[in-house]
């Protein structure tokens, strides 16, 4: 149950409502516990009265303790399910809150999906833990535990033989809990896994169609829908197993007892109350004690997936910022620079992607990285907005040692256009507003303007307010890439990463894009991994990388003069010759 044990900050937050429990069930456990004492005394006593004045009063007492229950039964209900939802809420806040913070080298290494299966299916086992199941537990272990305590006082020569079969059968229930927690955690991880392929297939129906590749999903799908319930089923067994060895146990020994009782009535040595008193408080002890044997299961499975959001609440960040962290200049100048950097993926350590890279962008200066697809163009990116930290070397964001400086204000000062946009389910004006967050309509409508996007949006049935769809799957790709720029304008940051921004584009949506890219791009310092050649010809200065170093620097004129890998590139990815190139250059 170690892993349940958390979670006690998230109940101790709430004093208030974990009283209200504490009470109400202590309240229905009394109220049970004293009903065998009601019946004993009406079987010694009761009888005895012709007038039957004692039967009706105990009736009544009976009628009355039947309200406190039902009443404290409710308010245990309401207050546990409150607790329940209350926790599962501040924990699925926590760890959204915690694992949007990670860095892109922790979602290197997982799914996605899976991350979203702990959110949702995890999150749901705890909440029944924290709620339900564990009131079950508390209650049924309160009423164990009293009605021993009543077994004792009302018998203790039968009592003792209670007590000695409860080893018996706590032990098995431990045991096989152990093997239920082991695995249901199983079960919850391969179901992960299968939940993380369906939604990457679904969200890539449009593929999976035009591919015909329909039956081989489905085929993947069911054989991690197998795999979960074959796991599922283990559990299963595990705890099946451990109910029937349980209630086998309990009772067995109950009736063993009652034998004894019995005979001891009949020799004189017990009362008929007082043996119904004591076979009361056994049911209650035994039916507690085989309840819990299900809850224990219950509990075992929950512990399993509160293990597993506990590994995501408890991942450590690969990046971090400073414990006193240093101030960025102001007013910002723009200035970027790589000292002698060395970098590998953590995923791929064998493999460096930059080797001793070194240059600098001065402030309001426009500096085009371009290289062979692996080159290390979308690495430098990478390491500028601090996604990971050089192996050697150092970057400065105006003259501050990027991991020196708090990543939220360092990415404060840089605003991005990538080549695969990112459009969120929602309406057009919260994806501008995006970086900006609370911007006016107007704001928000100036930038849409700056990025020759407003035009198109006017034409939709609903403007600014309409919804995009996941993915901004309504819209085109040129549409996309304008809403990006209009993000990047409303965020109005002194450094702009372009990524290929018009790389996917048709010639009448580059046009616009290109434009709009150009109003962008004023007095800001601009930083553009480039393949087309209208961004190339405006960069200030062209870098030239190859396996993570720069092999040439100079602008398009002399690259292309100079005949070595610029000039290679240019012939094969602008569809030109050189001295194309070179025409085109010098009639800018």
């Amino acid at each position: 149950m170690r892993p349940l044990a958390s979670l006690a900050p998230y109940v101790l937050r709430y004093r208030g409502l974990l009283a209200g429990a504490l009470v109400s069930l202590l309240l229905a456990a009394a109220t049970t516990l004293a009903l065998p004492v009601a019946v004993r005394r009406m079987l010694d006593h009761g009888f005895t009265d012709t007038d039957g004045n004692f039967i009706d009063l105990y009736f009544a007492m009976l009628v009355v303790m039947a309200v406190v229950l039902a009443v404290s039964s409710a308010m245990r209900y309401y207050f546990v399910i409150s607790i329940g939802e209350r926790i599962v809420a501040d924990l699925r806040r926590d760890v959204f809150a915690h694992v949007t913070r990670l860095s892109p080298a922790f979602y290197d290494a997982n799914q996605s999906g899976e991350i979203v299966s702990r959110l949702t299916a995890d999150a749901t086992q705890v909440k029944s833990a924290v709620g339900a199941t564990a009131s079950t537990a508390l209650r049924n272990s309160i009423l164990c535990l009293g009605a021993i305590g009543m077994m004792i006082f009302t018998s203790p020569r039968l009592s003792s033989l209670v007590l000695a079969a409860i080893p018996l059968i706590v032990f098995p229930l431990v045991a096989f809990g152990r093997s239920v927690r082991g695995r249901s955690r199983a079960a919850q991880d391969t179901l992960a896994a299968a939940s993380a392929f369906a939604g990457e297939s679904i969200g890539a129906t449009r593929t999976v169609q035009a591919f015909n590749g329909e039956n081989a999903a489905i085929g993947r799908y069911d054989r991690a829908v197998e795999s979960a319930y074959e796991a599922a089923r283990s559990a299963i067994k595990s705890r099946a197993l451990l109910t029937g060895v349980a209630i086998s146990l309990i009772f067995g020994s109950v009736v063993g007892v009652l034998w004894y009782g019995a005979h001891s009535v009949l020799s004189g040595a017990l009362s008929a109350g007082t043996l119904g008193q004591f076979l009361l408080y056994s049911i209650i002890a035994a039916s507690s004690l085989g309840s819990l044997s299900e809850v224990w299961g219950d509990l075992s499975q929950a512990a399993g997936a509160a293990e597993r959001l506990s590994e995501l609440l408890h991942e450590p960040p690969a990046i971090e910022a400073p414990a006193n962290p240093v101030a960025l200049p102001v007013p910002p100048r723009g200035e970027v620079e790589f000292l002698d950097v060395e970098f590998a993926y953590p995923a791929r350590q064998d493999k460096p992607s930059l080797n001793g890279l070194s240059f600098r962008v001065l402030p309001g200066e426009t500096i085009a990285i371009v290289g062979p697809s692996g080159a290390g163009k979308s690495t430098v990116f990478s390491l500028i907005l601090r996604f990971y930290d050089p192996d050697t070397g150092a970057v400065k964001i105006d003259g501050i040692d990027a991991r020196r400086v708090d990543p939220d204000a360092l990415r404060a000062r840089m605003a991005i256009v990538p080549q695969d946009v990112t459009i969120f389910a929602g309406s057009i004006h919260d994806n501008i507003a995006f970086g900006a967050p609370g911007s006016s309509h107007e704001a928000v409508r100036a930038a849409a303007i700056a990025a020759q996007a407003d035009e198109f949006i006017a034409r939709l049935s609903e403007g600014y307010d309409t919804q995009v769809g996941e993915r901004g799957i309504k819209l085109s790709g040129g549409q996309r890439q304008r809403i990006a720029i209009a993000r990047a304008i409303l965020k109005n940051a002194p450094l702009l990463l372009l990524d290929e921004a018009t790389s996917a584009l048709d010639a009448e949506s580059e046009t616009l894009v290109q434009k709009a890219l150009d109003g962008l791009m004023k007095q800001r310092t601009t930083i553009v991994i480039a393949h087309r050649l209208a961004t190339v010809l405006k960069a200030d200065r062209i870098l030239v990388l190859d396996h993570g170093r720069i092999v040439e620097e100079g602008t398009h004129q002399s690259l292309i003069q100079h005949g070595g890998l610029y000039a290679r590139l240019a012939r094969l990815q602008f569809d030109t010759g050189a001295e194309g190139l070179l025409g085109a250059s010098q009639a800018r």
